[in-house]
């Protein structure tokens, strides 16, 4: 693989880990639901669900952004929020894969427990 190809790769694992990054945080989970209930909200709205100004508010829907979990639209002097919620498709796939295997752990280890039965 040539340079540029590699340079490709990095990117694309770099916005793997910043989305994996942006939704660690319990803050940024919870500024994702709020924004997954409603269509769009100001940052003033969003601030009163948390106890903390709007400066570190602010920082947490920058990291989302950064991951693409957020979109913002002005409106006048105002900046909405919206979720953008395609990056999460990643996530649930990694998930989905984890899922599976532990299902199909539990039903082996079913079947394993029904053979010992006398």
């Amino acid at each position: 693989m040539g340079q540029r190809g590699r340079a490709v790769v990095l990117a694309s694992q770099a916005q793997l880990r910043d989305v994996y990054h942006a939704i660690a945080d319990p803050t940024r989970r919870k500024l994702l639901r709020i924004l997954a209930d409603s269509q769009e909200m100001p940052l003033h709205a969003l601030t009163v669900h948390f106890p903390m100004g709007r400066t570190a508010v602010s920082k947490h829907l920058a990291v989302l952004k950064e991951a693409d979990l957020v979109a913002e639209r002005k409106v006048g002097r105002e900046t909405l929020y919206r979720l953008h919620a395609e990056p999460l498709k990643e996530v649930q796939d990694w998930i989905s894969y984890y899922q599976k295997f532990w299902q199909d752990r539990m039903m082996a280890l079913d079947q394993l427990l029904q053979e010992d039965e006398p």
